[in-house]
This record gives C-alpha cells, structure tokens and sequence, in this order.
C-alpha cells in the first residue's frame, strides 16, 4: 500500500473497488480522463451516466491524461440526487416510514461499512462474488454492505436480553454490489427492510405481506399491477428427503434453482447434476418446482408435510387480512441468499417487465451461523429502484415541484433588516420562506414561478413606515397589504 501514498486519490479509488486484477488498463480506466485537443485550459466534462453498461470485470477503458481534466459523473452504477430526485427520494422514504409506523415497527440503522467477515458465506451465493470489500488501514477486511439482514442480526446479537420479543424492526440504507447493471439494478440502491425477531409462526410472514401489500396501495398500485409469489424452502427439501439426498447439498441446491428463469432448464439440471444428485432427484426437483397450485402440491408431498401446512396457514391468512388476490404460489420461488429456512416470497410486475420488486422470507438459523443462539425470524428488503420504474411505468409518480410558501423581498437596500426579521418571524410559524436580494422585480416573479411560491411579500418603503407590507397571492393575484406584524 505504501507504493500508492504519493497518490491518495488513486488509493482510494483503489480501495473502494472489488478484488478484481489490477492492470494497466484497469488503474488508466479507474480515473475516466479524457483529453480535449486543441484546449490549453482546464475544465469539467460531463456525460451521460446511463450510456454504458458494464459485465463484472469489465473497466472503463477511457484513458486520460495529467492535465488535471475531471469526469463530473458519478462513479458507474452510482447515482447524483438533485434536487428534484431528492424529493423523490424523500417522498418514497416517508412512504416505507409511514408504512412501518402503522405496522408498529421501530426503525434502526447500522453502518454502511461492516467487517466482511459477516458476509462471506460458502454457499456459492452470487452476492459474495460482488463485493466491494478491501482491507483498511488497520489491515481490517471490510465491506461496503451488500444487503442488510446480517447487519441486523449482528445487532441483534448485541443487543442481547437488554431487548425483549418480539422485536420488530425497520430500516432504510445504501447496499452496494459489484454487479451487471440494467434496468432497475445498480451497484448502489436504497433498501427498505422489515424484519420480526421472535415469532415462530407463519403470524409473522402475513404481517409483512401486509406491510408490503399496504405500500403497493398507498402508492396507487393494485394487484392487476403487482402479484406476490409464495413458496418455501421446505417445499425443496421435502423433495430432497424424497430422494435421501444429504443435507449438507441442501443450500448448494437452493442457490441453483433460484436460476430458474434466468437459465434454460438444461443448464439448472447440469448444475445440478455438478452436485452428485441423481438424475431422477434432478427430475423431481424440477417437476415439483414447477408446480403453481397449493393443491397439486399437497398431492405430491402430502398434507401432513409442514411445508404445506405452512402455506395453507398463509394463505388463509392473506383472506382473513384481505390480500388474498396479491398472492400466488409458486414452487420455483426458493430465493437466492442461503440463510432461508421456511418461507419466501418475492412481489413481481405482472407484465413482466421489470426485476424483482422486493423480496424476503424466513431465516430462523441465521443467528447462529455467527456464533450466537438462533432465534426465530423472518423479513424483506425492499429496493428504491425497481418501485420508482414501476411508478413511472403506470404513471403514478406524484408532482415532485419544489413548492414555497412564501417569498420575501426588500424593495431597497435599507429595508434588508426589516425583511429579515419578517422572513425569521414566518420561519417560526412553520412556513417555509425564501429571502431575496439584489434582485429584479421581474426576475423575483419569475423566480416565485419556478419554485411555486404561495405568496409574495414585498418590503417597500411606504408601506414600511406605516408598519405594513404588500401581499401578492401568486395563483389568483390578489394583492392587499396587511400589518407586518400580523402577517401569518
């Protein structure tokens, strides 16, 4: 590391990049220069952030120079909130806040970087290939989080007996994964996570479809829109004692079938086959993963398997809870993080154009996997891009304008005091003021235009001394003048 500190903005470019090879064209790509012929200055360039995309171990193969040219674009797969997608942001994060406030959750959080330890897990999981993970300056391996639910559990874990069950919890944080952009999918996102500490039974999965369910309502979206596929892990692991298969092939198996639907089913049987499975185990994994009816798999397993106890006990739920028509089953859901035990669910586009909306399940092992007593759990993850694309898709994106209550504006210099103290004394009242200076009438109009002010108090020299000020309603143009000091 020593060799790079003469350079400390490429030590840490390096560092926050995945384990990946380090050639030339990777360390020339890391910077995203370009030269501009012809041009002695200095300057920013900008380009679109969406006109690339990039396979896992693919580099910028931009080469710059030395003259000190920056590419103003976030780093790929990264996104800039403006303004205006700031508000977006803050509106669909009140919409996962107000939803958990009803369902009764607390909300935590946890640091963005964790010691990578807690997510490296030998179960051939695509996420542990697509880690930003490095070593810091203590000679510590840590990670940019990749999801949020061993955060959680470490939590957890820490807190100990100081907390009491059930625990019912909430957040909201930045994940990031090294991995193939497309539409819905960076390698950074939001998530909203549920989780419930505590809860044995299947009480626990309908409240979090109902949490999920809910957010889809308040946000417009019904269930002609949106379905919830239901199934569970030991659905396939019935189907694994079927054949005696061991156990320990049990989490191997789960990551290669949640392929299915991204891989043809030669290619999933030809993982499977990798493992040791027999050809008439592989036959039956398919075969009963394709299933999409809650009956015909009592048929196969019989009822007396606690899978299908499990999603009886659901789905009768999901009537009593009145989200009946949200769900469906589907055998193929298994999910692909190796932590699940019980059930898992995933919410769909039903046209199908889009990724998975949010997905989750049950977890009642995970705790102990880190050395500590299991308690049973389950939860979802719920990302920020998919939804957005969906809202935009069905035309239910709210009016995001910035929108001011009032704008205040001193007529003359002297009057810059007086109009600081009536801006300060609106602030109090809860309105939200801009104050303007050194400005145009014409300009400060305009100006009231692009942020949707509701009013315009003007600070004029006459109607100061007589202790009032000019009030221009701005959408119907009215305008009176009122007492400074009753201005509300």
């Amino acid at each position: 590391m020593a060799a790079w500190s003469s350079s400390p903005s490429l030590r840490h470019l390096l560092l926050l990049r995945p384990r990946l090879p380090l050639g030339p064209t990777c360390l020339a790509g890391s910077f995203a220069r370009r030269h501009i012929h012809g041009h002695s200055r200095r300057r920013l360039l900008s380009s679109s952030a969406s006109s690339s995309t990039l396979t896992h171990g693919e580099e910028a193969s931009t080469q710059g120079d030395a003259d000190g040219v920056v590419d103003v674009n976030p780093p790929r797969g990264t996104r800039d909130f403006p303004p205006e997608d700031m508000r977006l942001r803050t509106w669909l994060f009140d919409q996962f806040r107000e939803v958990s406030r009803l369902m009764a959750f607390e909300e935590v959080d946890f640091p963005v970087l964790e010691s990578e330890a807690l997510f490296i897990r030998k179960a051939g999981e695509e996420i542990t290939q697509q880690l930003y993970n490095f070593e810091d300056k203590g000679g510590r391996r840590v990670v940019l989080r990749p999801e949020i639910t061993p955060s959680l559990a470490r939590l957890v874990i820490k807190q100990g007996k100081s907390v009491s069950l059930p625990l019912k919890w909430f957040t909201i944080g930045q994940c990031w994964r090294y991995e193939r952009m497309t539409r819905g999918r960076r390698r950074e996102h939001y998530q909203w996570n549920m989780d419930i500490f505590g809860v044995p039974k299947v009480r626990a999965e309908a409240e979090l479809l109902q949490a999920i369910v809910l957010l889809f309502q308040r946000l417009g979206i019904t269930f002609s829109d949106v379905g919830i596929r239901v199934s569970s892990r030991k659905v396939l692991q019935a189907v694994l004692n079927m054949y005696s298969i061991p156990e320990h092939l049990f989490t191997e198996v789960c990551v290669i079938v949640d392929k299915l639907g991204k891989l043809t089913r030669e290619e999933i049987e030809k993982e499977l086959m990798s493992t040791g499975l027999p050809s008439e185990a592989v036959q039956g994994i398919i075969e009963v993963l394709s299933l999409k009816s809650l009956s015909k798999l009592e048929e196969v397993l019989g009822s007396d398997v606690e899978a299908v106890a499990d999603l009886k006990k659901l789905f009768s739920f999901a009537e009593q809870y009145g989200y009946a028509d949200w769900i469906c089953f589907d055998a193929s859901v298994v999910r692909g993080l190796a932590y699940y035990t019980g059930i898992v669910f995933e919410a769909f586009d039903r046209e199908g154009k889009l990724r998975a909306i949010c997905g989750g399940g049950r977890y009642d092992r995970l705790l102990s996997t880190f050395g500590s007593e299991d308690i049973p759990a389950c939860g979802f993850g719920f990302g920020d891009a998919v939804i957005v694309e969906l809202l935009k898709e069905k035309a239910l994106l709210p009016d995001m304008s910035r929108q001011i209550d009032d704008i205040v504006f001193p007529l003359d210099e002297v009057l810059e005091g007086p109009a600081s103290s009536i801006a300060s004394s609106l602030r109090k009242k809860g309105r939200a003021v801009d104050l303007v200076e050194d400005k145009r009438l014409k300009w400060v109009f305009k100006h009231a235009e692009r942020i949707n002010a509701s009013r315009l108090i003007l600070v004029g020299n006459s109607e100061w001394e007589r202790g009032m000020v000019r009030v221009k309603i701005l959408s119907t143009r009215e305008e009176f003048e009122v007492k400074a000091d009753e201005l509300e």
